[in-house]
């Protein structure tokens, strides 16, 4: 039997708006295609929408622990704080270089990439971006560092690395992961199992 409760009391989306919306998601799927310097735990490179999922999955996780925090936004931050690389690609941290506008470039796409959006929708979409990269509010300095401590934990499950890979990891993040008394308690279970593959 069907639950006779409507899912929408709205009315249908201005074709206008629906087909920008769309237009939009279509060219986010190129996030899927978007690879990292990471891999899988099976070896297999891993994408940006990867990351993304997963970033997503363990502030979903931690919500008990995070009670004065507002979900949906750290969600939203956690979704939409890589888009941009979908369309010139993601720079490896160890590659990074201050000064090299990359900042700059990352809003660049990521303007670019809402360009098919409604202007409201556009609109909110590039105060998120922004708000996670200034990090001024708690859920962009917990987006920040969860960030962080998803992409470590990924580099826990590759295939074995070089010390030098892990002798990074140690050092990588660590202003970002300061951000709150959850953050420094995962990083240390981190940074615990990071030494554990150094030692081996």
């Amino acid at each position: 039997m069907t639950d006779p409760t409507p899912l929408s009391t709205t009315q249908p989306v201005d074709p206008e708006r629906l087909n920008g919306i769309l237009a939009f998601i279509q060219d986010a799927e190129k996030l899927k295609d978007t690879l990292r310097s990471g891999s899988t735990s099976n070896g297999r490179p891993e994408s940006t929408a990867e990351h993304s999922w997963r970033l997503a999955l363990m502030c979903l996780l931690f919500e008990k622990d995070l009670p004065a925090v507002d979900l949906k936004k750290l969600l939203a931050l956690c979704i939409i704080h890589d888009l941009g690389e979908a369309i010139s690609g993601d720079i490896p941290a160890p590659m990074q270089q201050p000064g090299d506008d990359r900042a700059e470039r990352e809003r660049q796409d990521f303007e670019a990439l809402c360009i098919p959006l409604p202007k409201d929708l556009r609109s909110e979409m590039l105060v998120l971006y922004d708000e996670y990269c200034s990090a001024t509010t708690p859920e962009a300095r917990l987006a920040k560092g969860f960030d962080k401590l998803e992409t470590m934990l990924q580099h826990l499950l590759m295939p074995t690395q070089s010390p030098e890979f892990y002798e990074f990891n140690l050092t990588y993040g660590k202003q970002q992961t300061e951000a709150s008394s959850l953050l420094r308690q995962i990083r240390e279970v981190v940074d615990a199992g990071t030494r554990a593959k150094l030692q081996d």
